[in-house]
């Protein structure tokens, strides 16, 4: 990737400039407001807090969740400010708004070292807008924000696939480098991408069939082994003319998982036994069957110990090993037991010495959740969906504005 980077701008030189930077910042929160996994808290830190040890005046901008454009308070960015503000170990204001009043004077008021956080990016409707001027309006406010001797960081690679004022516009309006994050995330992506170590197994989960299919289309023809589980896998079973009770389906999928199996037949494993509960709860009454005797009403939340053995036999041997989604319902015990399995084998085959990546979203969370061992993996990907178009091999907007 050529571009500049966080080292080249220390070395240009920040003491006293403005510095806009985009950070990933969207973490979950519970009912309460309660952040439930800092993760992308703590993996944007290190960026921002050197930016400020070296004398830069930052200001951070940020989403959280999906406003329809407006403020919205449940979706503030004051629990992140604050939760930010301990991992700095320095003060972290955060702005009333997005570029307006507050956020204005705040910026005149900095000095250095300073940080502050804008409001929560997506209050504004432009921030997404498809209208080009639309976004670079807010665009050039934001660049207002730092001063004519400003620069933009990108350091938010969850929003780099998106064409968004924050991410790509700002890019166009001032001297831009990639944060620490959006380097090492490409570099790794290349990894897997250019001559990967061989065997190269991939692990994908997750609800829908739909939203992995661009990528199991451009990765089956590449790799060795991919193994599929969660929500999805039940469309694929269907394919082979299996029930699948009351479990997930996509019934409009089949016909094209149909194909993916007679074109891939010899590289896609599915689950051949299914942990199933009468009702989706975390105190459901559960019993593991065989992948072909689902009952009618019962609903697949986690795959087998079976199928655990045998993925894990296939994840030992591999040499490089990418994984996004969980294998079952993880945030409930019962149904755990599959995504925890096949964890610790990816753990294990990296201990081998495969290089083994984490592709962000609920399988990173799953990874915290279930105490597993964050060195366990050569690297946690702080981005699922642009991960997996990277994979896709889609330009990725973000990315492609950096490059010289």
């Amino acid at each position: 990737m050529a571009v500049k980077t966080l080292a080249d701008l220390l070395g240009e030189g920040v003491e006293g400039r403005g510095v806009l930077m985009r950070s990933d910042l969207n973490v979950p929160l519970d009912d309460s407001g309660q952040i439930t996994d800092p993760g992308r808290i703590i993996a944007s830190a290190p960026t921002i807090k050197a930016l400020a040890e070296a004398g830069a005046k930052v200001i951070v901008t940020a989403h959280l969740g999906r406003p329809k454009g407006e403020p919205d308070p449940k979706l503030s960015l004051a629990p992140v400010a604050a939760r930010l503000a301990e991992e700095l170990g320095r003060n972290v204001q955060l702005a009333g708004d997005v570029v307006g009043q507050d956020a204005l004077a705040r910026s005149e008021g900095l000095t250095d070292g300073d940080v502050l956080l804008l409001e929560n990016i997506r209050f504004d409707p432009r921030e997404t807008s498809k209208d080009d001027t639309e976004r670079g309006k807010l665009a050039a406010a934001l660049v207002e924000l730092v001063g004519d001797d400003g620069a933009f960081v990108s350091d938010g690679f969850g929003v780099v696939h998106r064409k968004q004022a924050s991410v790509y516009d700002v890019a166009q309006l001032l001297p831009h480098y990639a944060g620490t994050l959006v380097a090492a995330e490409v570099e790794v992506l290349a990894k897997l991408s250019e001559n990967p170590d061989r065997p190269y197994a991939v692990v994908l989960g997750g609800s829908k069939v739909s939203d992995k299919l661009a990528v199991i289309e451009a990765l089956a023809p590449k790799v060795d082994t991919l193994v599929i589980g969660g929500g999805m896998c039940f469309t694929f079973l269907a394919a082979q003319g299996l029930s699948v009770g009351a479990s997930l389906l996509q019934e409009e999928m089949v016909d094209t998982c149909k194909g993916l199996l007679e074109r891939y037949a010899d590289v896609i494993h599915l689950p051949r036994d299914i942990v199933v509960a009468d009702k989706f709860a975390a105190d459901a009454e559960s019993r593991v069957v065989p992948a072909h005797e689902i009952p009618d009403s019962w609903l697949g939340l986690d795959v087998g110990p079976e199928s655990v053995d045998r993925f894990g036999a296939l994840l030992t041997e591999a040499r490089t090993v990418f994984w996004n989604g969980p294998m079952g319902v993880f945030e409930f015990e019962t149904f755990a037991a599959g995504t925890r399995g096949v964890a610790e084998a990816i753990v294990t085959a990296t201990g081998k010495g495969a290089f083994s990546v984490v592709g962000g979203g609920d399988s990173a969370a799953a990874v915290r959740a279930l105490n597993l061992p964050e060195d366990g993996f050569s690297h946690i990907s702080t981005g699922g969906g642009a991960s997996l178009e990277y994979l896709e091999g889609k330009e990725l907007p973000g990315i492609a504005v950096l490059e010289d």
